[in-house]
């Protein structure tokens, strides 16, 4: 998949191409959105995409927005994100995505005209056609839909809600969003997140430097870089975890390969894992400030993971996060969650 940034192919008002000549981009089916999850409804919009690209032979393409919108109006409220922009980029390129545009949302680009961005789409995108959820609205305060699309001579196909499947009540069937996935999520609820995701809910990163709080209380964990304002589940975990390399693909057995001290840790629940406990949140029994943290600790392990990029997979919700009284009891509460999340582990067939 390629992935293009705006700035690469036009200038936006006040801004300058990063280079001197503009990329040419090849005709190409477009469909547009955050596209954050990459859930079933969005795979659904993608299929429609690759099926039209294929009949007409062009380049199937999405366009997405970094930041995305609510994330520029409001960080401070916005809704938790499910995938960063390097793990939407993994996903879009497994579902048959070609042609990746990552549009910087900014004053400038909200700014644009309907008619300035359809102008956009059809003379420097290449775009030949469209699909589109049937509320999509764009331009400056949201004046253009898919009909004034339509008028300006763009093929414009639009994708009905994609809802849930319920064969003994169809009346009882919701829609398929985000923000379902996240309320999923942040229940604890991974089972049925996971049925709206169409896959296991995970986070990719890489591992980066703490404060080395777990090392004094003798559960070392792995820090791993959220990419994001904050995370869409939050507590106390069971996880597998693999090992990446540069282009994303997993390393055979790339975690114990590491090992030090003869510590080889616990075997995940997928070829080439190591079984963890993870702790996401913003650890209010750590006087350390408020940001949010992924950190994992491998029981039975002990290797250096720093630089390396992990693919943590959700397996199983504990509890929510819990304040402490003290080092000591957060060491007691701790050894508990480890020992608890190991029972479990023993209980799952390999």
């Amino acid at each position: 998949m390629n992935t293009y940034f705006l700035e690469q192919l036009i200038a936006l008002p006040s801004k300058a191409p990063t280079d001197t000549s503009l990329i040419e981009l090849a005709p190409c089916v477009l469909t547009i959105g955050n596209f954050d999850g990459v859930h079933l409804g969005h795979q659904a919009m993608l299929a429609q995409v690759r099926t039209l690209a294929d009949e007409q032979k062009l380049s199937a393409a999405v366009m997405i927005f970094e930041p995305q919108p609510r994330e520029f109006f409001a960080p401070a409220t916005a809704p938790a994100r499910l995938t960063n922009l390097a793990e939407k980029q993994a996903l879009l390129a497994e579902y048959g995505v070609e042609t990746l545009i990552v549009a910087g949302f900014d004053t400038d680009f909200r700014s644009l005209s309907a008619q300035a961005f359809a102008d956009l789409l059809a003379l420097r995108l290449n775009v030949q056609a469209l699909v589109l959820g049937d509320d999509f609205r764009f331009g400056h305060d949201r004046t253009g839909d898919s009909q004034f699309l339509r008028n300006y001579g763009l093929h414009v196909t639009n994708l009905h809600t994609v809802t849930d499947d319920n064969p003994v009540n169809k009346d009882t069937a919701e829609r398929i969003s985000s923000t379902r996935v996240r309320d999923l999520l942040l229940a604890g609820d991974i089972s049925a997140a996971n049925q709206l995701l169409g896959r296991d809910y995970a986070i990719t990163g890489l591992v980066i430097g703490g404060d080395k709080i777990g090392r004094t209380l003798d559960f070392p964990t792995a820090n791993i870089d959220l990419a994001r304002l904050k995370p869409a589940l939050h507590g106390i975990f069971a996880v597998d975890v693999v090992s990446l390399d540069k282009y994303g693909q997993i390393i055979p057995n790339g975690l114990t390969t590491l090992v030090e001290k003869g510590q080889t840790g616990v075997a995940g629940l997928r070829s080439h894992s190591l079984f963890g406990t993870a702790s996401v949140g913003i650890r209010p029994s750590v006087d350390k400030g408020h940001d949010w943290r992924l950190e994992v600790h491998f029981p039975q392990f002990h290797a250096d993971l720093y630089e390396q990029t992990l693919h943590v997979r959700f397996l199983h919700f504990l509890h929510g996060e819990r304040h402490y009284d003290g080092l000591e009891a957060l060491k007691s509460g701790i050894n508990n969650d480890v020992t608890d999340l190991l029972e479990w582990r023993a209980q799952q067939p390999d």
